[in-house]
């Protein structure tokens, strides 16, 4: 394991300053394919479970999505993004598959993990890092790719710092969560956009409440949306992977 961590460490190459900025921006697009637009985090289920039959209800959904994103996944992304090595990697990968008992979350954070890191070599070229990390993990079957120490450990190599890229955590899962509802009737295009600026509000308190928080104290805030994304699984007809 020594000897695949020394020779992934050995990529590890920085983007030029004045590219950098690009290349962040890049990664914040919703039109890069990493998978987030197929898994509505527990909407879906929340609607045909009458958890949320309106705007006012998903407004308050989309609160508590965020507190729990902040509370339990924060600390992960923040862990990686100020050290984005592949020791830290694994070990928080591991923690966070034994964090996630509810399987379909579980599922749909590996498949968006490994969707961004597999983009991520792709796309950014220039750092070989992304690449080598991606197919020596995959040879070893060390990690699962969960998203959220992949996504810090991405934003922390293309020089993110740490509060821009919690923010960042933050706001991708409140535009995927409100997109989500959009195609599911819930709310027209431009009330989703109304809602998603008034949660700036929201997610600026939550994003002061659980920044830079290690790992120990990682936790659930709210156990009952855990609980209907659960259910999705159980849905007789559903749009979305989870």
């Amino acid at each position: 394991m020594e000897d695949v961590e020394e020779k992934i460490e050995g990529c590890l190459q920085f983007t030029p300053n004045e590219l950098l900025q690009w290349s962040q921006w890049q990664l914040l697009d919703s039109v890069l394919p990493t998978g987030g637009f197929a898994h509505s985090f527990g909407v879906e289920a929340a609607i045909q479970s009458r958890l949320v039959s309106g705007p006012e209800d998903l407004r308050t959904f989309v609160i508590h999505l965020l507190e729990n994103t902040g509370s339990l996944l924060l600390p992960f992304v923040y862990t990686l993004n100020t050290s984005p090595n592949v020791e830290t990697w694994y070990k928080l990968d591991k923690i966070l598959d034994a964090t996630l008992t509810n399987e379909v979350s579980r599922k749909a954070s590996i498949s968006q993990g490994s969707a961004l890191l597999r983009v991520a070599a792709a796309v950014f070229q220039e750092v070989p890092y992304f690449k080598t990390m991606r197919e020596m993990s995959l040879a070893s079957g060390a990690v699962r790719f969960h998203h959220a120490p992949i996504f810090g450990l991405v934003c922390g190599v293309l020089g993110l710092n740490a509060e821009t890229s919690q923010k960042t955590y933050l706001f991708i899962t409140m535009r995927d969560v409100v997109s989500a509802a959009t195609r599911l009737n819930l709310v027209g295009p431009l009330g989703a956009a109304v809602l998603q600026h008034q949660l700036a509000a929201n997610a600026e308190e939550l994003s002061k409440k659980w920044m830079n928080r290690p790992v120990e104290e990682a936790c659930q805030t709210n156990p009952l949306l855990d609980t209907i994304q659960g259910c999705h699984g159980y849905l007789f007809f559903r749009l979305f992977c989870s």
